[in-house]
């Protein structure tokens, strides 16, 4: 029998109105639910209350959490959302509703994309509107998306493979973006046997020994690097060992062409410090001691990626030549990797929290970092709006992915400002990123100081210097070259005004 024990201990440190207000939820779904039954057996209310204490475990705020008991109400029982808003507000009622939109959307990969016409790019693009309006529908989504990955044994096989295909193509993606990385490798893990299974017994197979091997190792050295350390007026708060999620590990291993031996970081070593500064003396501190691997040390404290994560990565040769790798980061740093964007749902100075996560508002310095992290979504809605009468189903599909869910580069003008780009884009791209007049005068690049094609695929932490000709001259050809829906857009925008 189900029951809300465990989801109020989560939430024992919330007002107590605010609890009463989650019990009455639970009350209300699961007499709302009543008979109703999961594929697996069990009582429905079971689902609602795992997705709500996936949402306490992540921090989420009130609402959020009842809308989370409530999200199947409306579309699975006679509840109206009318009657949530009477009962929870506007608030909850808006999320529920906005949840229950989402779960119409069933997704079946590429070809199914082209042979339906463009119905499914349609709900597709009502999941993005919604993200870009309120996140905290996609992070309910997502929670109720990882119970029903943890069940799927349950569900009809004819069923099991779109599910994981719709939670490997879209819904781990979009956790990542969201810089939820603890989320997004438990939904690719959960999916990898349904979509790949033999890919998933070989990698499962190989990897088991490896895990085990380096495992024992790592928790041989923990005490060696902390003394290192402590010697060094170094005090870690923590050191741990992290395994790479199996659907990761195999990515990595297509990669390094099938060598499972040569992934270093199959399991790394983290190191949590109380301070930034702490991080580099950390750093340094290993450096000392321990040769680097060339081309294998990472800052992403100077530069972030795109998500928010935040961390030094090095790759060294350690005790008796092993080559591990170090991850240093703050407690701060270490919550936004694990949990995102959800990690920032944060109380004001008064102690009442934000109320509003909307792209278009920003009330305090807290709001201002959410809603910079959160840019990629506004700009998402702006574009898909832009090209409202103008969508091709298939080309929808595949921007979508290049831009938001492939990996991001920074590239650099010759001032320092720094330009967001997909992996594969051009100077072009950037060019068009700089601003329309300068793209569309682009007659060449100086990457790194040296000349490029107008085709040349740009690398992270490179410098671009656009060569510009004295009169505009895009070329239709571009749009071959070009990666970007903006410099797609303006391209055609150039020659719709010729």
């Amino acid at each position: 029998m189900a029951d809300i024990t465990q989801l109020l201990e989560k939430l024992k440190n919330k007002p107590k109105t605010e609890l009463v207000m989650v019990e009455a939820a639970y009350e209300l779904a699961k007499n709302a639910h009543g008979e109703q039954k999961r594929f697996s057996g069990e009582e429905y209310i079971v689902h609602p209350l795992v997705v709500a204490e996936t949402l306490a475990d992540l921090g989420m705020d009130t609402p959020t959490i009842v809308a989370g008991l409530l999200h199947d109400t409306v579309e699975d029982t006679s509840l109206t959302t009318t009657e949530i808003e009477k009962k929870f507000g506007k608030d909850v009622a808006f999320l529920v509703s906005s949840v229950s939109k989402l779960g119409k959307i069933r997704y079946r990969g590429k070809a199914d994309i082209r042979k339906e016409g463009g119905r499914e790019v349609m709900n597709l693009r009502r999941l993005f509107f919604a993200m870009a309006e309120d996140i905290r529908v996609i992070i309910i989504k997502l929670a109720d998306r990882l119970h029903n990955m943890q069940t799927l044994e349950h569900v009809p096989k004819s069923k099991q493979k779109r599910i994981a295909l719709e939670t490997l193509e879209i819904f781990a993606p979009i956790a990542e973006r969201l810089g939820m990385g603890h989320l997004k490798g438990q939904l690719e893990d959960l999916a990898f046997p349904y979509v790949y299974p033999r890919e998933y017994k070989w990698i499962t197979k190989h990897a088991r020994a490896n895990y085990a091997n380096r495992r024992v190792y790592l928790d041989g050295i923990i005490p060696i690097i902390r003394q290192r350390l402590i010697d060094n007026a170094i005090e870690p708060l923590d050191i741990h060992s992290r395994i790479k999620h199996h659907y990761s590990l195999y990515k990595k291993v297509i990669a390094k062409s099938m060598d499972i031996d040569k992934v270093y970081d199959l399991v790394a070593l983290r190191i949590i410090l109380p301070t930034v500064s702490a991080c580099y003396e950390a750093l340094g501190t290993i450096h000392k001691f321990y040769k680097p691997v060339p081309g294998l040390i990472k800052d992403y404290i100077a530069m972030p990626r795109p998500n928010g994560y935040q961390s030094l990565h090095t790759t060294v040769f350690c005790e008796g030549g092993h080559i591990v790798e170090f991850q240093l980061r703050t407690p701060e740093m270490h919550q936004h990797a694990e949990n995102g964007i959800a990690a920032h749902w944060v109380y004001s100075e008064t102690g009442k929290p934000h109320q509003t996560f909307s792209t278009k508002n920003s009330g305090g310095q807290a709001q201002t970092k959410l809603n910079k992290e959160i840019e990629w979504v506004a700009k998402l809605r702006d574009s898909l709006q832009q090209n409202e009468t103008r969508q091709v189903a298939g080309g929808f599909m595949e921007n979508i992915k290049i831009e938001f869910f492939k990996n991001r580069i920074f590239a650099f003008t010759p001032k320092g400002d720094v330009k967001e780009l997909p992996e594969g884009s051009t100077p072009i791209d950037f060019a068009y990123a700089v601003h329309s007049d300068i793209g569309n005068v682009t007659a060449g690049a100086h990457v790194n100081g040296r000349i490029v094609p107008l085709d040349y695929k740009l690398k992270n932490g490179e410098v671009v210097e656009i060569i510009k000709a004295k009169k505009p001259k895009p070329s239709l050809d571009w749009l071959r070259i070009v990666k970007t829906s903006e410099a797609k857009k303006k391209i055609r925008g150039y020659f719709s005004k010729k």
